[in-house]
């Protein structure tokens, strides 16, 4: 089967087509770094010639489903793009939680909508509080003074697979300062992550919500920068989607 590595900010993906979506086992070994392809998870894409031009589904490097990726949608959006399945720069993609309007707005640029994002209660895990936010997937959000510092590889375990989340959840680090955050992701399914597109997101409606940030933030994630605006409690993201490399596998 042929691939593609894509990435957004170094949150990489083998990008396939297909009549069948591959399987949990097959997707297990694609993201392997030492024995596969390597990959944070794989991303299915087809064209749908109908209102919405793509249609993505998404997986975790565990195999486990995801409900959304910002990241990956905005890759996804721009390999369909490229493929030539969108007639315009302003298009929408079909994903497992609805559609979602994606814009081609400069050489590997993408702008795309994340949904409605709700900011729930907060919960204690180990000591330390965490905002709990849906943003097309669960995330639970923590302040900290220095993000180099956050016990991310300890907690962010801990808190992912705590009882308060039965479905499990990412865990997001972070510090702001003016106007621009700084923040680490520990993904669900991953472990740490160089970006996470939700998780930014989420991040930037939990500081809006606590008076930190302005409705437009940009925030600092370890793979590079990403542009965060909440419109009407609606969440969009503006970031780099990147080819790496093209393959083909036999697995």
């Amino acid at each position: 089967m042929e691939f593609v590595k894509m990435h957004g900010l170094g949150n990489d993906f083998v990008v396939v087509e297909g009549e069948e979506p591959p399987a949990v086992e097959v997707i297990r070994e694609w993201c392997d770094r030492r024995r596969g392809i390597g990959a944070d998870g794989v991303l299915w894409v087809t064209p749908t010639g109908g209102d919405t031009a793509i249609r993505m589904e998404y997986w975790n490097a565990d195999g486990s489903v995801a409900e959304m990726c910002g990241n990956g949608l905005r890759c996804a959006a721009r390999y369909g793009y490229d493929r030539g399945w969108a007639v315009s720069t302003d298009f929408s993609v079909e994903t497992v939680v609805g559609t979602n309007r994606a814009e081609i707005v400069g050489p590997g640029e993408v702008r795309v909508e994340l949904g409605k994002y709700a900011v729930g209660e907060t919960v204690e895990v180990s000591g330390t509080t965490f905002h709990c936010v849906a943003a097309g997937n669960p995330h639970a959000v923590t302040f900290v003074s220095d993000t180099e510092a956050a016990p991310l590889t300890t907690l962010g375990p801990l808190v992912e697979n705590d009882l308060h989340f039965p479905e499990r959840t990412n865990v997001e680090f972070a510090a702001v300062g003016g106007d621009t955050i700084d923040l680490r992701v520990w993904e669900r399914g991953i472990g740490e992550t160089l970006a996470c597109g939700t998780g930014a997101a989420a991040t930037a409606a939990v500081a809006r919500t606590l008076g930190y940030v302005a409705d437009t933030v940009t925030v600092k994630l370890l793979g590079g920068p990403l542009r965060v605006e909440l419109v009407d409690e609606v969440a969009w993201i503006t970031g780099a989607a990147e080819y790496a490399f093209r393959g083909e596998t036999s697995v």
